[in-house]
């Protein structure tokens, strides 16, 4: 059992996983993880390496099969779709190093993005989506290739929100930023938030994450083993707990 378990969010979850279990081949990474996030929620995923946040990420997503236990999106069940088609249910993984089409304008890149969908649509969606970064904005017939490393993040993440999605998956966007550009990163995600969009947000900038967070979920070892909300007084000591390791909890077969 985690540590502790937090309220769960107001009305029915936008995703609600249970019992999930995946793994690379023989070697299984997650044991059982049970997770939820409702609308408009911004929860936090923490962890130390190896833990498994990404492997989770990938499950849910499609891009893993999962060997065990069930994911559902406003209560359909994701099992057996590709990215593709849990993208197009509203669920849109940006995953951590994807990098852009660097021979592309920024404008192409997030016109790939949005590829299957009908071109005026396809049009206002970008513009959506660049509304977010006037920085890239700026820059939307430059090549990708062109861009810093921080603004390519943001195009990174522009690609994501021109699926308009109902949740979105972040695996560690402040990797390589600067801290000016983390906290740009941090305010798109309030900014989601205020609008309704979930955000499921995988961070090693433990403090940064937790600040732009309803609720956080700790990994260890494949498990959860903390769920909180963020305004709990004690939660700096819990998650200390959780990443040594004192409250792991002991696997039925070692």
């Amino acid at each position: 059992m985690p540590i502790s378990a937090a309220e769960a969010p107001s009305g029915a979850s936008l995703l609600d996983v249970a019992g999930l279990e995946a793994g690379y081949g023989k070697i299984r990474v997650l044991h059982g993880i049970e997770l939820r996030i409702g609308a408009g929620e911004v929860v936090s995923l923490l962890g130390p390496n190896g833990a498994g946040k990404t492997t989770l990420l990938r499950a849910v997503s499609g891009l893993l099969p999962w060997t065990g236990g069930e994911a559902r999106l406003d209560g359909a069940s994701l099992r057996g779709l590709n990215p593709r088609e849990v993208a197009r249910r509203g669920l849109v993984h940006v995953i951590e190093g994807h990098r852009v089409f660097t021979q592309l304008s920024v404008a192409e890149n997030l016109l790939l993005a949005g590829y299957d969908l009908p071109r005026g649509e396809r049009v206002a969606r970008i513009e959506e989506a660049l509304a977010y970064f006037p920085e890239i904005a700026a820059k939307r017939h430059d090549r990708g290739g062109a861009l810093s490393g921080g603004q390519a993040q943001m195009l990174t993440i522009a690609q994501g929100l021109v699926r308009r999605p109902r949740l979105l998956m972040l695996d560690e966007p402040s990797a390589g930023l600067s801290p000016v550009l983390v906290d740009r990163v941090l305010a798109v995600i309030a900014q989601l938030r205020a609008r309704g969009t979930s955000v499921l947000l995988v961070e090693q900038l433990i403090e940064k994450a937790l600040a732009a967070s309803d609720r956080v979920y700790a990994l260890a070892q494949g498990r959860i083993v903390l769920e909180a909300t963020t305004d709990e007084a004690d939660l700096p000591h819990r998650l200390e707990r959780a990443y040594f390791g004192q409250d792991v909890p002991t696997p039925l077969h070692a």
